[in-house]
């Protein structure tokens, strides 16, 4: 048995003033309940109301409570690995400021964890209510995900238990954009699932819109996978193969004394060819400026204030 048996929850916050007292009582009450040492960790991601001011009053009444501020908005994924840094338990949990992941289910997930499974991944029976539009945009970023990754992502969710060791490998990966959720299944260890049903949002709304979860899942599938560059030699494959039958059609009308209406084809081909080489030159340079900024080796996120930790 471990010495160190403290369970940290990171909380990424941004703009959430509202449900952070409510989050904190919340959990706090299950884990005293169970008897479960714990820490709970907010991380501010440069919010513009009062949730730091709210994470800060929490730390001077509890000792459970600490925070962490971002000078700016850096992203949810720098939230979490910001946390994971600060953390000081045996085991680490990642979940959502909103309470859509249930509290309720820590205590088993801590005890899954105390039976020696490295990580509990909470995997979502459904999406509760949401927009229909958000659910159409996010049920298709994880079929991209799952194909791009080969890691079925389709029910996968930020919501899961990982032991120190496991954070500790995430925590050496050097990659200046990295995607928590195919990491933390890429780093391997003992795993196990546990079902949750998500939760209904009592307070505030998504931070989540059609755009912004576009350029989530950009982002995550070019910073975890080289996929989208093999789309650039399928489509030379097809173009080239196109080009052999089109060439072929040609060359037999020549020879059987036919004309080639040769202007409406000549446009169809430029059109053709010149979307697929800009899509190609577009994806090429989205990871030419990925590489880039890896190069630069900016720091992940900076950290303006702190309390508790």
């Amino acid at each position: 048995m471990q010495v160190n048996q403290k369970l940290s929850i990171i909380i990424p916050s941004y703009n959430e003033q509202d449900n952070i007292p409510k989050t904190f009582t919340t959990i706090k009450e299950i884990l005293d309940a169970s008897r479960i040492p714990f820490e709970i960790i907010f991380v501010d991601d440069g919010s513009g109301d009062a949730t730091y001011l709210r994470i800060h009053q929490l730390s001077q009444e509890y000792s459970e409570a600490k925070g962490l501020s971002f000078s700016r908005n850096f992203g949810k994924e720098a939230a979490i690995f910001a946390g994971l840094e600060a953390s000081c338990g045996a085991c680490c949990v990642i979940m959502d400021c909103d309470l859509q992941h249930p509290p309720a289910l820590l205590p088993e997930m801590y005890r899954l964890w105390q039976e020696g499974c490295e990580i509990v991944e909470g995997i979502k029976q459904s999406r509760g209510k949401e927009n229909p539009l958000h659910t159409l945009c996010a049920n298709s970023f994880y079929c991209l995900i799952s194909k791009a990754t080969g890691i079925d992502m389709s029910k996968a969710s930020d919501f899961k238990l990982m032991d120190r060791k496991a954070v500790d490998a995430l925590l050496i990966l050097p990659e200046r954009a990295p995607f928590f959720r195919a990491l933390s299944s890429w780093v391997g260890f003992r795993s196990t699932t546990i079902p949750f049903e998500v939760q209904e949002r009592t307070i505030g709304s998504s931070k989540w819109s059609v755009w912004s979860l576009t350029k989530y899942a950009i982002q995550n599938i070019t910073s975890f996978s080289g996929a989208p560059m093999q789309f650039v030699s399928l489509m030379g494959w097809i173009m080239f193969l196109a080009s052999i039958a089109l060439g072929i059609q040609s060359l037999y009308k020549y020879f059987s004394g036919s004309a080639l209406e040769g202007f409406t084809t000549v446009i169809l081909l430029q059109l053709i060819i010149g979307s697929v080489l800009m899509i190609s030159l577009g994806i090429i340079g989205h990871y030419i400026s990925r590489i880039y900024d890896e190069i630069k080796a900016r720091p992940r996120y900076i950290i303006d204030k702190r309390c508790g930790c």
